[in-house]
């Protein structure tokens, strides 16, 4: 149960936001009150308000942001994309959730059956959805595109994108502090600041030791977020003054025994992977590796309903390294295909809220399934209306990335967005093993198509001129080329 500095720390965030705002510059402050807000409020916490979505870590954040940008630094942002599909697939995001609600009026009742002549007992219902949770469920689309939208509006640049790369680096420094602490005595922070732990404990320890959480949801984010906040290390060192290397190889250096400590297989598998890649291969190669982990995310559950992915394999294999590691693989498959089934039900607009697309026990609607993936989540939940909706917006940026690139345009682009995209596709696929996304993860996916939108307002077009030659001027709007 959280304490009230768990409450208090939720309530005066938006305070703090406005400090950072004050105090630094738009793209920094912006960064920092949805990341800093991840890293350091309370998980699970919450204010319940009537009529609206719950207020937690994930909202007050981006929420605070933008009105601070609207109201008190008087700047608008544009709502919709400029490229048709990803404004399209915007739209279907948000209004997703009509057909989802109207599809799903009849509660879900779990009930006992005795005697031959059955006489029913009533034992759970879970209810159905009305109108009355279309706007709560249309404000809460809404509040997870914001990070979204204020990326694309005021982080497109070089210097918005620079500073998402050193933001996930130096947040990783900061958070490794609590971090060793953790490694070293358990996890505790979470208790001794916000006064409950908000996890199985059970599942921090692993090979003889620990693995840390902080305030996350789970170890296996915050490893993950030292995997981002290595790469983002990497592409920094890279970019580096000859004097400089020397200090951020260190800090990659550290960064990666960090990942080591984290204890998570999957997020030093990312790490040993795609650091070099990094370090040692070019732009366009970065960029076709990402393409392709992009692809695998959006039709994978194409592919897990056709039965083309060869988990038996997957599974032998995985048993001949680590054991423990298998079985856990296999009942993270096991869970994936009972609530495939599940989904079949309903598999346009899924099942809405309320955990109503999970498996329950018939009687006492026990749950019986856990959904790690985000992919199963939204699946269920939303649907394949849904799963096209989400995962087609966090991967288009990738892929126009990478239609950019083709020949020589790839000098109109700021070399700080290809290891943004490669983080941003790496994601995509960690969230078919965990629910890792994350605030940061929209904003980084907006930044990339808000500077893929100047890149195409500030190439050169046409102007005739009447008793003159046809001659070019550059289309007004930002450049972001180094």
């Amino acid at each position: 149960m959280p304490n009230p500095i768990a409450y208090l720390m939720l309530a005066i965030w938006p305070i703090v936001c406005l400090v950072m705002f004050r105090k630094m510059p738009l793209e920094r402050a912006l960064i920092w009150s949805i990341l800093g807000g991840y890293l350091i409020l309370p998980p699970l916490a919450e204010f319940n308000l009537p009529l609206v979505p719950s207020m937690d870590k994930t909202s007050i954040p981006a929420l605070s942001a933008a009105l601070i940008i609207f109201f008190v630094l008087g700047k608008r942002f544009k709502v919709l994309p400029e490229y048709l599909p990803a404004k399209a697939l915007t739209l279907l995001f948000v209004l997703m959730a009509i057909p989802t609600v109207l599809t799903n009026p009849d509660p879900i009742i779990f009930e006992v059956l005795e005697n031959s002549d059955p006489i029913r007992y009533v034992t759970g219902i879970l209810p159905g959805l009305s109108l009355r949770d279309t706007l709560s469920v249309l404000i809460s689309q809404v509040l997870t595109l914001l990070p979204f939208l204020l990326g694309r509006q005021f982080l497109g640049t070089a210097l918005g994108m620079r500073e998402i790369l050193i933001a996930l680096m130096v947040g990783a420094l900061i958070y490794s502090i609590p971090s060793l602490i953790e490694i070293r005595f358990s996890p505790q922070m979470n208790v001794w600041v916000y006064g409950f732990f908000q996890h199985s404990f059970e599942q921090m320890m692993r090979g003889g030791g620990f693995r840390p959480i902080v305030f996350l949801p789970h170890g296996l984010w915050l490893a993950f977020f030292v995997v981002t906040a290595l790469l983002a290390a990497a592409a920094l060192y890279k970019d580096a003054p000859v004097d400089q290397r020397f200090r951020m190889m260190m800090v990659v250096g550290y960064l990666a025994v960090l990942l080591v400590l984290c204890k998570s297989l999957a997020s030093l598998a990312y790490g040993v992977a795609l650091t070099p890649l990094i370090l040692f291969t070019s732009p366009k190669t970065q960029v076709r590796v990402a393409i392709i982990f992009a692809l695998i995310a959006v039709i994978y559950p194409v592919l897990r309903n056709g039965q083309l992915i060869p988990l038996d394999a997957i599974i032998a294999k995985a048993t001949a390294f680590n054991p423990d590691r298998a079985q856990s693989l296999e009942y993270r498959f096991d869970n994936e295909q009972w609530l495939l089934w599940r989904a079949s039900d309903k598999p346009w607009f899924g099942w809405g809220g309320w955990g109503r697309n999970l498996i329950r026990d018939g009687e006492t609607g026990q749950i019986l399934s856990i959904p790690d993936g985000r992919w199963i989540i939204v699946f269920g939940t939303w649907g394949r209306t849904g799963y096209i909706a989400e995962f087609g917006l966090l991967a288009l940026p990738i892929f126009l990335t990478g239609w950019q690139m083709r020949g020589q345009r790839i000098n109109e682009l700021s070399p700080y967005v290809v290891p943004l995209v490669l983080i941003l596709s790496i994601t995509l696929v960690d969230m078919l093993l965990n629910a890792t996304l994350i605030p940061l993860t929209w904003l980084t996916c907006g930044a990339i198509l808000g500077h893929l939108e100047q890149v195409r307002a500030a190439k050169p077009k046409p102007v005739l001129f009447p008793d003159g030659p046809v001659m070019t001027r550059a289309a007004p709007g930002p450049r972001s080329i180094l």
